[in-house]
């Protein structure tokens, strides 16, 4: 089976879409752009079946990669057969692959090796024959020399090298490899360490492999690193002995003994120690890839939260000695003002504050402040909550999670962007543009520290910083880049672009004092036909000589388009003024195949250009949940069990969802309480982002937890 057949199987894809993507991926289109603009070429496959499809290319041309190499070291070595080369076309897995040239794979020196040196492999192959009649102790005797004293030490080697032989079978480590996945268990002990309180609910656990939950993986992984646990898997013999017998036992009285010693040895020595390594790297990349797929899942909805436009924000960064950084924002994310001040222990100068911010929020008509919810935080919403009592319009505040903050202030982006501010400062300035422009700030930071999931530490960073930047991609396209005002960082996730065009088109920019058309793009340095062609979709000139610039149909597109305006008697005025809003039912009317063969395109790319005439510019983000905002703060200490409130879902992990009511305290809804129905992940039922309503269940002070439940609660009205 190729891979285009194989390709087109498990994505449920026709060949002709299969050999398309292959096609497209290696002209070097980006996965946006064949998302957007390649609809008709691939069946409208969304962004992430696209990247999935590329990261199964790109593993089975490695798998077929490998395969080469193999037959190649093993034709050199004159040991190529039939029988291999079956076994080499029908491996499905780089596992499968290297358990079939594990007998030819160069080896360190060992026990086996040393035998084979000795001269002793032909004996090993009487032994393993077990032929009836055969005395082997009696051949043993003919292989005695000088390095080999005594015929008990040429069975002894003899046994080493079937061992490893045993080892080495491709069909048995697959067989134990599968009985391992679905009947062994993983058993956990606790030593004795200072950190062991923490994984004390791990002290004589014991699971099935099969039914371990990932953030259970990466629980007991980080405890075994952190030499609090001690961690094996277990299985009883009676599965697996049988098995190695079914391969290499023969019933031959005289050979018994000698062939149950080899094969105990084998298992023990050998062949469950490795596969028992293979079980618990499997169990961690499985783990792996579930913890990158639910940053993945959570990443997305809160880079595309709905920007607070069109509003002053007062960015609060909270802190103690060093006081608490204030930087105001104008509509544009523009620094107004910045100053610190001190209402925390345990300087505790409240009333300064209070009377500096307020004329501060006065002045510069502030609509809203940003408070960042690290150290200090909650003294300093209970702060601001008796600040806004005093001022004389209406203000309310919004806690932001500023993870990742520092790092970006310290970063050389923030000193390039802020030269005259402390690393403080600057950290206030991306508070305050986090809640104004979520996108636009968040990308600018390591995906890996904007903090939502778990065990980011512990998973390959390789891996991780792949797949979240391909999140970060998909989401600055998706939403689209105001050309005139984007920064180079925004710029540089566009497709087609990197930092450095991203930094010539600010240059050219500013030079011709804005772009008036996308055209203008081809101007810039280093910005070929290629990168045009790739990019100018996803980039808005607002209020250029071409209104079409402002929405996301491709230039390619744009004779389509006016034959389509023609069509119906409609001009770009008409477009400008936002005056079709009847041409999906004039196309309908028409029939959707009939005007799209007569604009020269495809029925996708037609329904995309409609709806981006209905409304040039608009952004997808509008129609997010909204921050909430508030006016009062809640103290843990208030809270009782039956208590219900409206709160935003922060994070999302594989047994729950963590809830921001206003409280500091992110309160948990376990699995089994977001949903009276079941549930079988979290993710099916929220994402990061979403505002749901929450009933308090329990609450403990003194370890900090708050228990919430999304079950029973009665909606206004019912």
């Amino acid at each position: 089976m190729t891979i285009k057949e194989r390709l087109s199987s498990e994505f449920g894809l026709r060949g002709d879409y299969s050999q398309n993507i292959i096609d497209l991926i290696d002209e070097g289109n980006t996965i946006p752009f064949i998302a957007r603009y390649r609809k008709e070429m691939h069946g409208s496959c969304d962004d992430q079946v696209l990247r999935n499809f590329a990261d199964r290319l790109k593993y089975l041309r490695n798998l077929d990669d490998e395969k080469a190499k193999v037959e190649k070291v093993i034709t050199e070595q004159g040991k190529w057969t039939d029988e291999l080369k079956k076994a080499l076309e029908e491996a499905m897995t780089l596992t499968e692959v290297e358990d079939i040239y594990r007998p030819y794979k160069p080896k360190r020196k060992t026990r086996a090796s040393v035998a084979i040196a000795r001269g002793l492999e032909p004996l090993a192959d009487i032994l393993q024959a077990q032929k009836k009649g055969v005395n082997i102790a009696e051949e043993a005797a003919k292989f005695i020399t000088e390095e080999v004293a005594t015929a008990e030490d040429a069975i002894a080697g003899a046994k080493d090298i079937i061992a490893e032989r045993i080892s080495d079978s491709a069909d048995l480590r697959k067989e134990l490899r599968e009985i391992l996945a679905t009947k062994a268990f993983i058993v956990c002990e606790l030593l004795e360490n200072e950190g062991n309180l923490t994984y004390e609910t791990y002290a004589g656990f014991k699971q099935e492999v099969k039914n371990l939950p990932s953030h259970r993986i990466l629980a007991i992984n980080r405890g075994e690193k952190e030499k609090c646990l001690k961690v094996e898997i277990q299985i009883d013999e009676k599965l697996t002995i049988p098995v190695i017998e079914k391969h290499f036992k023969k019933d031959n009285e005289e050979t018994n003994t000698l062939m149950d010693e080899t094969i105990a040895d084998a298992y023990e020595r050998l062949l469950f120690p490795s596969l028992e390594r293979e079980c618990r790297n499997n169990l961690t990349d499985a783990a792996s890839e579930q913890a990158i797929k639910m940053f993945e899942v959570n990443l997305r909805p809160l880079l595309l939260e709905s920007p607070l436009k069109n509003n002053i924000i007062l960015g609060f960064d909270p802190g103690y000695h060093n006081g608490c950084k204030i930087a105001v924002i104008n509509k544009n994310g523009e620094v107004l003002d910045t100053t610190v001040v001190y209402p925390t222990p345990p300087r505790s100068k409240t009333e300064d504050a209070l009377e500096k911010l307020k004329a501060m929020i006065e002045k510069h008509n502030v609509d809203i402040i940003a408070i960042g919810n690290g150290t200090a935080s909650k003294e300093s919403e209970i702060f601001v909550a008796e600040l806004i009592k005093h001022v004389n319009h209406p203000v309310s505040y919004a806690v932001v999670s500023e993870a990742g903050a520092s790092v970006y202030s310290a970063s050389k982006l923030a000193a390039e962007e802020f030269p005259d501010y402390d690393v403080n400062l600057r950290s206030a300035v991306s508070i305050a543009r986090r809640l104004q422009d979520p996108l636009a700030e968040l990308i600018k930071i390591d995906v890996k520290s904007i903090g939502v999931g778990q065990y980011q530490h512990d998973m390959p960073q390789n891996r991780l910083t792949e797949v979240l930047t391909g999140v970060v991609e998909d989401c600055v396209n998706s939403v689209g880049v105001d050309l005139n005002t984007a920064s180079p960082s925004l710029l540089s996730y566009v497709s087609g672009l990197n930092m450095s065009i991203a930094k010539n088109i600010v240059a050219f920019r500013t030079k011709a004092k804005g772009f008036k058309s996308r055209e203008e793009l081809l101007s810039v340095p280093k910005l070929g036909p290629k990168a045009y062609e790739q990019c100018a979709g996803f980039l808005r000139v607002v209020g250029g000589e071409n209104v079409l610039d402002n929405t996301a149909v491709h230039p390619e597109s744009y004779d389509a388009t006016r034959k389509l305006l023609n069509i119906f008697n409609l001009t770009e005025e008409d477009v400008k003024n936002n005056n079709l809003t009847l041409l999906p039912r004039m196309v309908e009317e028409k029939g959707e195949a009939k005007v799209a063969e007569a604009c020269g395109i495809g029925v996708p790319t037609l329904n995309d250009i409609t709806n981006e005439l209905l409304k040039p510019g608009r952004d997808i983000r509008e129609s997010m949940p909204k921050p909430v905002l508030r006016s009062d703060v809640i103290h843990m200490e208030d809270l009782k069990e039956g208590m219900v409130f409206s709160g935003v879902v922060r994070n999302v992990v594989d047994f729950g969802a963590f809830v921001d009511i206003g409280v500091h305290q992110d309160g948990l809804v376990h699995i089994s309480q977001l949903s009276d129905a079941f549930v079988k992940h979290p993710s099916d039922v929220v994402k990061v982002g979403d505002v749901v309503d929450v009933k308090v269940t329990a609450v403990d002070l003194a370890k900090k937890r708050i228990s919430l439940t999304m079950k029973g609660i009665e909606k206004d009205g019912e």
